[in-house]
């Protein structure tokens, strides 16, 4: 058991949900604000959130995400390391998503590695697009699906496509819109990751709290929010995202850890 901080993040939107799903989905960025302000009081030290258009739609679009991004350096950034979303989520093909990270030069980013390279095909293009972001200094946390996944970075990673000898992780258990993850698939996430390399898990469904408790005592991270689950551990709403990251803090303590600060989040990514 480690004793090391434990990052906590926060997901506080997603790319598809709306108020009807919770009335404290954050989607402007004056209630990104006060989201990031509660959540930083109440343990988390990082921020991955998306976007959305004038009709509501998850967008990457430099010019909607980049003013946003900009109230929020100014308002949290000193507390807050603030992820974007590089996510397809059905709307973007590859080759677009790039362009748009190109054009927003975020500082932190994550990358769902399916979405970028899906085989050996795709190496040239990941190889460029990583290699980019791992010179300029970018931040990036590639989000792993299965432990399959994990053993996809592990080739990637192998082959010269992704830079960098070590990295930050997110294991991602259950599926959108599908019957919440199962807590115990982390361990098979994390008996698949060779390297060392930094992980963070999140979950769908109430499994996020028992998902975030194995973490905690596994020596990993954690993200939490309402950008997969917006329950509490009886199946109550959570009145917001902070409620969930409150919980999650105490989690941590119960193993020993204190939630880590933003210094912290940005010494995981191993730049």
């Amino acid at each position: 058991m480690t004793t090391a901080p434990m990052l906590i993040a926060v997901a506080p939107n997603g790319a598809r949900k709306t108020k009807l799903d919770h009335p404290e989905l954050p989607l402007s960025a004056r209630e990104l604000i006060k989201t990031a302000l509660d959540c930083i009081e109440a343990g988390a030290s990082m921020m991955h959130f998306h976007v959305r258009d004038k009709y509501g739609n998850h967008t990457l679009d430099h010019t909607i995400y980049g003013p946003v991004l900009k109230e929020l350096e100014a308002a949290v950034g000193e507390h807050m390391l603030l992820q974007v979303s590089s996510e397809a989520a059905g709307r973007y093909q590859s080759d677009e998503q790039i362009e748009q990270m190109k054009r927003l030069a975020p500082h932190c980013l994550s990358c769902g590695l399916r979405e970028f390279v899906k085989d050996e095909n795709d190496y040239a293009a990941g190889h460029d697009f990583f290699s980019a972001l791992h010179r300029s200094g970018v931040l990036a946390q590639y989000i792993l699906y299965s432990p399959a996944d994990v053993e996809w970075y592990e080739t990637l990673c192998t082959e010269g496509v992704i830079p960098g000898e070590s990295h930050l992780l997110l294991f991602v258990l259950g599926r959108y819109g599908q019957v919440g993850a199962n807590s115990h698939e982390l361990q098979n996430y994390v008996a698949a990751l060779k390297r060392k390399s930094h992980w963070m898990a999140c979950a769908f469904g109430q499994a996020e709290h028992t998902t975030a408790a194995q973490a905690a005592k596994m020596g990993g991270h954690a993200r939490i929010g309402f950008e997969n689950n917006h329950s509490l551990p009886d199946g109550s709403p959570a009145a917001n995202n902070a409620a969930l990251i409150q919980l999650t803090a105490g989690l941590a303590q119960k193993a020993g850890r204190t939630p880590g600060d933003k210094d912290f989040a940005e010494s995981l990514h191993g730049l």
